[in-house]
């Protein structure tokens, strides 16, 4: 029943550091491109990052570039996202999304083009 799993998340101080990871033990995964969305309380879910079949293509939303790192493990069908330098203003419940794309290089950031999602996982982070 479960299709797409996600970990890594927990409570840290400003500075710290956490690695989410993304399974899709329900679903190819190889053949999905996959994105990071979080929502805080009262805000839209946003895109963080997302990245596509093949390494070549990535993407960052501007808040989280030179802290954030998404890559994928396409032999070991795990995705990860490194977040270094956690600031307050990045907690949020974090969401991994995956799409069916023939694409190698499609990037979608749009979270209405998705139709799997993780339950979640959040990041909370202290001043």
């Amino acid at each position: 029943q479960v299709q797409v799993v996600e970990s890594g998340g927990g409570l840290l101080q400003a500075g710290g550091s956490l690695r989410l990871s993304c399974t899709t033990p329900g679903l190819t995964f190889v053949d999905y491109v996959l994105a990071r969305f979080r929502q805080a309380p009262w805000k839209q879910r946003e895109v963080v990052s997302c990245i596509s079949r093949s390494v070549v293509k990535t993407y960052y939303v501007d808040s989280v570039k030179d802290r954030f790192t998404i890559s994928r493990d396409n032999a070991n069908n795990t995705m990860y996202l490194q977040m270094n330098n956690l600031k307050p203003d990045d907690t949020a419940m974090y969401y991994c999304a995956a799409r069916m794309t023939e694409s190698l290089t499609l990037l979608v950031m749009d979270r209405r083009q998705y139709d799997h999602w993780g339950q979640g996982t959040q990041v909370t982070v202290s001043s």
